[in-house]
């Protein structure tokens, strides 16, 4: 089900996104396959992700604070190039994956290492980080604010008494795409909430 937003590139967005919870705390979070309990730490991280061009530049611009929190060899990225006309750059490629995990997580802590690098070295991990890790569970198609596939697979999707997915990625959506995204959730969510939405099915 689609709640509809008054923005000029995202039409719509999954009601679910004002519903569903999430932890807001991942790095005390003791992470699990929901299927299964087991225990897996950084979960959401394990396939790697999808990073624009113009990102994979931003990070290989900060590889010198980087480079010496890794404990995994460069390269970071496939060569490979997928075309994607929804990305600011038009086309992406994926972070290889080392130990089980995307590369950035081969480190000796848990987390993301653009994340820990950023920290440590005092710039905005906000504008080097990729887009889709900042906005998970959330993720978008070209007209619509989607719900990430796999969000269902991990523990921190059944916490009962956690906040929304919307109000735990806001702040990314802001940054990613601007108020006037956030301007419309917003008003969407109110309308969710109240139970007074004009909602569409999805195709």
């Amino acid at each position: 089900m689609y709640v509809e937003l008054a923005h000029p590139k995202f039409l719509r967005a999954e009601s679910g996104v004002f519903t569903h919870t999430i932890t807001d705390d991942c790095m005390s979070h003791r992470c699990a396959m929901h299927a299964t309990s087991s225990e897996k730490l950084d979960a959401c991280c394990q396939h790697g992700c999808d990073v624009d061009l113009y990102e994979r530049d931003k990070i290989l611009a900060h590889a010198g604070d980087i480079r010496p929190v890794m404990r995994a060899p460069e390269p970071w990225f496939a060569e490979e190039r997928e075309l994607d006309p929804d990305t600011p750059s038009g086309a992406f490629v994926r972070t290889l994956k080392h130990g089980g995990g995307c590369i950035f997580l081969a480190h000796d802590q848990r987390g993301c290492a653009i994340h820990r690098a950023a920290l440590e070295h005092g710039w905005s991990w906000r504008d080097v980080k990729p887009a889709v890790c900042q906005l998970f569970p959330l993720t978008y198609t070209s007209d619509a604010i989607v719900i990430s596939d796999d969000y269902v697979d991990y523990s921190c999707a059944h916490l009962a008494s956690a906040p929304t997915l919307y109000r735990v990625a806001r702040e990314a959506l802001a940054h990613v795409f601007g108020d006037a995204l956030v301007t419309a959730m917003d008003a969407a969510e109110a309308r969710v909430l109240a139970r007074r939405l004009p909602i569409a099915r999805r195709d």
